[in-house]
């Protein structure tokens, strides 16, 4: 038990004296100011670039008017909810079963 609070107090101070080096100098007292890059291009004003088409050599298409949703849909079919539940017992009844059973 005494060699295990040995180590951990070692490792602790350790962490301790690795934290308090800067990359400065060993345990200097002086502040260390971070400066970061500047990119005095980054927010200048700019003309916009001129437009580009996504298209390539393609003709515009249009339509007029207005088609009815059931000249281009299909209608959905409701199934009752019971009729339903019967199906799927259906198929759970004659779906394959596994062969061997594991039991552990």
């Amino acid at each position: 038990m005494k060699t295990t609070l040995l180590v951990l107090c070692l490792l602790c101070a350790t962490a301790a004296f690795g934290q308090a080096i800067t990359g400065t100098g060993a345990l200097s007292s002086e502040p260390y100011i971070l400066q970061f890059p500047t990119h005095p291009g980054h927010a200048t004003q700019r003309p916009l670039a001129p437009a580009q088409s996504l298209l390539e050599t393609s003709a515009l298409v249009y339509a007029r008017g207005v088609r009815p949703l059931w000249e281009v849909a299909k209608a959905s079919e409701l199934i009752p909810l019971g009729d339903a539940a019967r199906i799927l017992r259906k198929e759970h009844g004659t779906a394959t079963k596994a062969r061997v059973i594991w039991e552990n």
